[in-house]
């Protein structure tokens, strides 16, 4: 499935949409600090960088194979700029499994933004995409995304202890999830 055709997806306040090379400039303004890097268990990105992963992301719009990666960006509906971004990875295309995520630029935070888009993606997965699970996985101290995943109604399911290594610091994380008979308590917020 390509996902181009479906896209964008609006909420209320909000847009969804793929990326392009122009988000360049947005993408590196908040994936180029140390504060969202940390989470994401990688060095903050370069200004070269990211515009090579707003490129990459444009082009990749591919539902069918494990791995494939649906990254949107968050966008105001009455403002132009990214907002930050939610993604969709294809974990195991039999079992029909997927990982969500969502990264929003630290000035945006704390307005609902990740928690709306986040809701919304999740409807998709599950109603477009037939995903059966969906499921997040984040660093202990991301208190933000924690209180993401249960407003979204996720169950924690797992608690990992020093299982990822970033630099010199061993890192935790909670794993998340909703099977698609949750669907209704995801869309209830």
């Amino acid at each position: 499935m390509d996902i181009a055709s479906l896209l964008p997806m609006t909420t209320s306040r909000l847009s969804l949409r793929l990326f392009t090379p122009d988000d360049a400039d947005d993408l590196y303004a908040y994936q180029s600090l140390l504060s969202v890097a940390r989470y994401l268990y990688r060095p903050p990105h370069t200004r070269e960088r990211s515009e090579q992963v707003a490129a990459e992301r444009a082009a990749h719009t591919s539902w069918r194979t494990n791995g494939d990666k649906v990254a949107l960006a968050v966008c105001r509906r009455d403002e132009p700029g990214v907002l930050g971004e939610v993604t969709l990875t294809l974990a195991d295309a039999r079992a029909a499994q997927a990982e969500i995520g969502w990264t929003l630029d630290p000035r945006h935070q704390g307005h609902g933004y990740a928690t709306e888009a986040a809701a919304a993606l999740a409807a998709f997965a599950f109603d477009t995409l037939k995903v059966h699970r969906l499921y997040a996985r984040l660093d202990v101290e991301n208190t933000g995304s924690v209180g993401v995943c249960e407003r979204l109604g996720m169950r924690r399911e797992a608690h990992l202890v020093e299982n990822d290594l970033d630099g010199e610091r061993w890192g935790s994380e909670y794993i998340y999830a909703a099977l698609a008979a949750d669907l209704s308590v995801i869309r209830a917020d």
